[in-house]
């Protein structure tokens, strides 16, 4: 699915829109952690193009090797190309273990466990965000964050700013291209990094990004019962919390 006619305007549009965000609520930086994955590459990239101060994080868990390879690489580009980026990595692999061993007991639920990695990410992410005053910039797509609800629940859900949640994947992947991103990086088969059998967001969801972006665009296609699937069962994470009122 590809709406966009020139990506060059969508790049100022979406800096444009991220620099005004700042100014309006006086924010000194973004804080973004880069997973190797084409849309932390682009939202970081994005963000870098404000010239506003970026903290751009590595934090692997456990992380298959080549997963880390691609954000380390992607960390480097970024301050190769960038003055205003500083990158910083932390191997957050050991906190999780304790925490993994401290809820042995409980049990060790391996759907938990995964959300869990990633909401450690974004208490890592805020820590950061607090300290320098800045925000959390978001890295879902379209078919993520409004179709399918294929995030963590206050892990990478948990954000200030969203830049790419209005575009599809394909339209993501088109950008990347646009910045130069490593072709690596833009090749990769998806994945959130979560599980220790190295499953692809394919794999999860039953359905490519393709098919899921036919079915939220047209209602057409493979991935209709899919997309319904995953909207009905994840949709207390894309409203608003329910509230009892007086």
């Amino acid at each position: 699915m590809n709406r966009i006619e020139n990506y060059s305007e969508l790049e100022i549009r979406i800096v444009s829109w991220l620099k005004d965000y700042a100014e309006q609520f006086n924010i000194k930086a973004f804080v973004i952690g880069v997973s190797g994955g084409i849309d932390s590459a682009v939202s970081s990239t994005l963000a870098a193009k404000t010239g506003l101060p970026v903290y751009a994080l590595g934090m692997p868990i456990y992380q298959k090797e080549e997963q880390e390879t691609l954000s380390d690489a992607h960390l480097e580009w970024l301050e190769l190309n960038f003055s205003n980026v500083v990158v910083q990595k932390f191997d957050l692999s050991r906190v999780f273990g304790t925490f993994e061993f401290t809820m042995r007991e409980f049990g060790a639920n391996t759907h938990a466990l995964a959300n869990s990695r990633s909401r450690l990410r974004m208490v890592t992410l805020y820590q950061v965000a607090t300290t320098v005053g800045g925000l959390v910039v978001g890295t879902g797509n379209k078919v993520e964050d409004y179709g399918v609800g294929f995030y963590t629940k206050y892990g990478d859900g948990g954000i200030d700013v969203a830049p790419i949640a209005d575009l599809y994947k394909t339209e993501v992947w088109e950008l990347g291209k646009h910045f130069g991103v490593d072709e690596r990086i833009i090749n990769a088969a998806p994945t959130d990094g979560l599980w220790d059998d190295g499953r692809t967001d394919e794999d999860q969801l039953g359905a490519s990004y393709v098919q899921l972006e036919e079915a939220m665009e047209y209602g057409t296609g493979p991935g209709v019962e899919v997309l319904r699937k995953f909207n009905s069962q994840n949709k207390h994470k894309m409203e608003p919390i329910p509230t009892f009122k007086l």
